[in-house]
Order: structure tokens, then C-alpha cells, then sequence
């Protein structure tokens, strides 16, 4: 059975106005206060330890970053401008507790389909370098069969004049 837990259109057209914490002004609107506030979050019980085993296995660091900071815009605890200015502190943040606690991760700036990409397109290069190479050698040498030029056939084109029309028709 497939559940759709979102809402439909114009459902919010129906509740009451502001009801939802997303609607109402922002409980902080300075980026320190609302950066502190992350910080505090990350301290409390286990919410690191959540933070570093959700990288640990796979979730990259920047994607991680923008849920906790997506949530608190939802909770209506700040807007989204204040995500953006704080997002790279708070990235460094826990960048800072991931190479303290020596996990691999992502960081998630990568561009994994370009250099993808640029693979294939290498590996293309590399192997027509290796055909023309191929057939080089395996070219039958001159001594053994003398071939002549082919003539180009001969082709009747005309010069024709373009027809002028128009303001420049005049000139």
C-alpha cells in the first residue's frame, strides 16, 4: 500500500492561518543566537554521536548539514537566510568532531557525475589513440601492391549572383 504523507494542494488554504510554525515569524533572527542554538542541539544527549554514525555510513556531510538546518527553518526557529549564513560554520563544526573522531566521510562537495564523465571521456580518448595505433601497424606495407590516385570527378557549378531584395536591393 503506498501512503502519501504530504499535503495535497491548497490544503493549507484550509487550516487556520499561521498554524504552522513554518508561517510564523522566526522564534531568532541573528545568525549567532540561531548558531548557538545548533550548537547547543549538538552537544545534547547522543545528538553528535547521531550526527557522526549518519556520515560514518554514507550520508555526506553538506547533506547532513542542510537537514539540521532545514528542520529548524520548519520548526520555525529561523528563516532560511539565516540557514545560509550560518551553514558553513556549522559544517566546519562538525567536520571538526568527524576528523577528531577519525571517520572517512564525504563531505559531499564532489562532483561524483563529472568526474564520471570525464572518465568515460578519457577512457574514449585513450582507446582511439590505441586503434589508430593498431591499424598503423597493421597497415599493409607499399611494396606489396601499388595503387593508384583517384580522380576526382569533374563538377559543373555555377556561379550565381544572390538575388538582392528588400531595403539593401537598392544598393
Amino acid at each position: 500500500m503506498l501512503m502519501f504523507e504530504r499535503p495535497i494542494p491548497g490544503q493549507s488554504l484550509t487550516a487556520e492561518s499561521k498554524s504552522q510554525a513554518f508561517e510564523r515569524p522566526p522564534e531568532i533572527t541573528d545568525p549567532i543566537e540561531a548558531l548557538d542554538a545548533h550548537m547547543d542541539n549538538l552537544s545534547g544527549d547522543g545528538a553528535m554521536e547521531d550526527a557522526l554514525y549518519f556520515l560514518e555510513f554514507g550520508v555526506d556531510l553538506v547533506t547532513l548539514v542542510q537537514g539540521m538546518l532545514r528542520g529548524a527553518v520548519m520548526e520555525g526557529i529561523h528563516s532560511i537566510d539565516v540557514s545560509l549564513i550560518i551553514a558553513p560554520v556549522l559544517h566546519e563544526y562538525v567536520k571538526g568532531f568527524a576528523d577528531a573522531a577519525g571517520l572517512e566521510y564525504d563531505e559531499g562537495f564532489e562532483n561524483a557525475e563529472g568526474k564520471r564523465v570525464l572518465s568515460y571521456k578519457r577512457d574514449m580518448a585513450r582507446a582511439k589513440e590505441m586503434l589508430k595505433e593498431i591499424k598503423k601497424d597493421d597497415a599493409p606495407s607499399s611494396d606489396s601492391f601499388v595503387s593508384e590516385p583517384m580522380e576526382e570527378p569533374e563538377q559543373d557549378i555555377e556561379e550565381q549572383e544572390p538575388v538582392k531584395t528588400g531595403l539593401m536591393a537598392r544598393m
